[in-house]
């Protein structure tokens, strides 16, 4: 695909910001490392080839009888007796022999225990490999973070844009509406509602997108008020070209090149968000891995430094790498350098 002249000098102004561009392969590839977290930390194996039949445990749940034993119980493959049944058995592990919710019973101290070889980042107050958690959980905040700002994005682009677009009465209402629905305590509301309801990745999804919504209305609805009094606006309505397509073909493009430079800033406030919540106990189910639970673990456990320090340096990598991203973004779409 060809860019115009006006995205070739975007993208070289991106280029430019080594800061930026550098931070965002960097946020890139461990974003898509951790996509494949299943094969990099797993309590079970990637691959087992046992008397010329093939399995993928990673992929699928086995029973003992599945590999010569005689009960119809899922496998523990760090189980003595699973081992034995598969001493003959090529074997290919993860290189990190945990999964988040693994508990490792061979502890040579009590959990949380120290940083060792078997544990690199060693366990937290669960015995979990807080390695492992580390990976699943960078995963599952991205994930949470990047789906809250596209439909959080979407929702505000086009509220904004009927707002800015109509203008008159719906533009007045709009905005008083915005005001007093941004103004609700959030925190308060997610107190109340996990009373009621057991938190998942949806749930939590869906709540903060009832408030999250707003933050882009203000940035599209200025360009929509600017934009429709440009004279070939006016000539377009003059020729009878519907309302949608004057917005969406004519308009949106202009407003589209300021929400692009936000969205680096909701993503990094949408995985803090997570993260808070996490902390405070109002977030994904126990058990989960998540960045602020384990926050939360070192502050109840400051005889184990590392589990606030690895925590705090993970996440604050994240929201680096994105702060700098959106700095290099925002530098590349602003009218003055292109």
């Amino acid at each position: 695909m060809t860019l115009n002249k006006i995205n070739q000098r975007r993208l070289e102004n991106f280029k430019n910001n080594k800061r930026g561009y550098y931070s965002f392969y960097i946020f890139t590839a461990l974003f898509l490392i951790t996509l494949f977290a299943e094969f990099i930390a797993n309590d079970k194996p990637i691959l087992i080839i046992n008397k010329s039949q093939y399995f993928a445990p990673v992929f699928q749940d086995y029973t003992e009888k599945d590999f010569g034993g005689d009960l119809e119980l899922n496998v523990n493959y760090k189980d003595e007796y699973t081992q034995d049944l598969l001493k003959d058995a090529f074997i290919l592990w993860a290189p990190i022999r945990y999964s988040y919710d693994t508990i490792n019973y061979n502890l040579e101290t009590p959990a949380p225990s120290a940083p060792t070889v078997d544990n690199l980042l060693g366990t937290d107050d669960h015995g979990r490999d807080v390695l492992a958690r580390i990976i699943y959980g960078f995963r599952i905040s991205v994930l949470f973070g990047l789906a809250l700002t596209i439909f959080s994005s979407i929702i505000g682009i086009f509220v904004g844009a009927v707002q800015g677009y109509k203008g008159g009465k719906i533009d007045l209402f709009g905005q008083r509406f915005i005001e007093i629905w941004s103004s609700l305590p959030t925190l308060y509301l997610l107190m109340i509602l996990t009373n009621y309801i057991t938190p998942t990745f949806w749930w939590l999804l869906g709540i903060l997108l009832l408030f999250s919504w707003t933050s882009l209305v203000g940035v599209v609805r200025a360009e929509f008020l600017r934009g429709r009094n440009f004279e070939y606006i006016m000539a377009a309505k003059a020729l009878g070209v519907s309302d949608n397509k004057i917005m969406f073909k004519h308009i949106l493009p202009n407003a589209i090149v300021a929400t692009i430079t936000f969205m680096p800033f909701i993503l990094s406030g949408s995985i803090t968000t997570l993260t808070s919540l996490d902390f405070l106990g109002f977030g994904l189910p126990v058990g989960s891995p998540s960045l602020g639970e384990l926050l939360a673990q070192g502050k109840a456990n400051l005889h184990a430094p590392w589990l606030g320090i690895t925590a705090f340096v993970v996440l604050s990598s994240i929201l680096i790498l994105l702060i700098f991203v959106g700095e290099a973004v925002r530098d590349a779409f602003d009218s003055r350098s292109n």
